[in-house]
């Protein structure tokens, strides 16, 4: 059996995205999108929960405040979406993948082990996660959620400063609001360490072969090597923007819309 994928989604969703939906399908996995409200345009067979019962609306607000509409900004849906991530592990919903990652096989995994894979040469990536319900990681993050503060007990000393600086100047009292990234990569990079818990690690090829440069996606080149490499399971795209351009006929991103423009199975390129 395949472990059920799961993702959190606010607001409206691009091609892209619905792409990458449909390929995490084909490769033979229950996917099943979290969000607050529904979301227009899922495709066939991707299911849709709602977030409230796994992490309220209202945590948002210990990341920063609401616009005086309501709305979420800045960095708010990619910081809640790290601590949504983990409250998912704690309940065991399954294999969190971003909604801009395009399988290219099934994923299988051991469910007593965690499931990541480096994004960059000393840092990990959190766009695939799995962990098992006690793990370490997931125990800090849910003693982190029960503060106002969010301040990590793992946190770097350079953020530390910082955010010190900050407070100095008068500039921020939210931890929030020094990097986009403070709960994301960083933190799953060090709580594995301290877990003793990188050797899990899948070589960066897995899932980032294409993340750093997304030109590698978007336009047009020979992208055979991604599709014949049996080391890469799937691409974690970076849009950078691109998500509701139309694909560029040669490029990956036109093999992939095309491939998955429909729910099909997935067979050997």
């Amino acid at each position: 059996m395949l472990p059920d994928i799961v993702t959190f989604w606010h607001g409206s969703m691009d091609a892209l995205r619905q792409t990458c939906l449909r390929s995490q399908v084909a490769a033979g996995h229950k996917v099943t999108v979290y969000s607050f409200d529904p979301i227009p345009g899922l495709p066939e067979g991707v299911g849709n929960a709602e977030a409230e019962a796994v992490l309220p609306h209202s945590f948002a607000e210990k990341l920063r405040p609401a616009e005086p509409d309501g709305s979420w900004r800045d960095w708010t849906m990619l910081q809640f979406s790290d601590f949504f991530r983990m409250r998912l592990m704690a309940q065991r919903a399954g294999l969190w993948l971003d909604a801009d990652v395009l399988l290219l096989k099934g994923v299988e995994l051991d469910p007593a082990k965690p499931y990541f894979a480096w994004e960059r040469p000393r840092q990990l990536g959190n766009s695939v996660l799995y962990l098992p319900q006690n793990d370490p990681i997931v125990r800090a993050f849910e003693a982190l959620m029960q503060q106002d503060e969010l301040i990590p007990d793992w946190l770097a000393l350079r953020h530390r400063l910082t955010f010190a600086m900050r407070r100095l100047r008068g500039k921020s009292n939210r931890l929030a609001d020094i990097r986009v990234a403070i709960y994301g990569p960083a933190a799953l990079t060090a709580l594995a360490r301290r877990a003793d818990e990188l050797q899990h690690a899948l070589p960066k090829r897995s899932f980032y072969a294409v993340h750093a440069e997304p030109r590698l996606f978007f336009e047009p080149s020979d992208f055979s090597r991604y599709l014949n490499d049996p080391g890469i399971i799937g691409l974690h795209i970076s849009p950078k923007g691109r998500g509701k351009a139309a694909p560029i006929p040669g490029s990956l991103y036109a093999w992939a819309a095309q491939r998955f423009g429909q729910r099909n199975t997935l067979s050997k390129p």
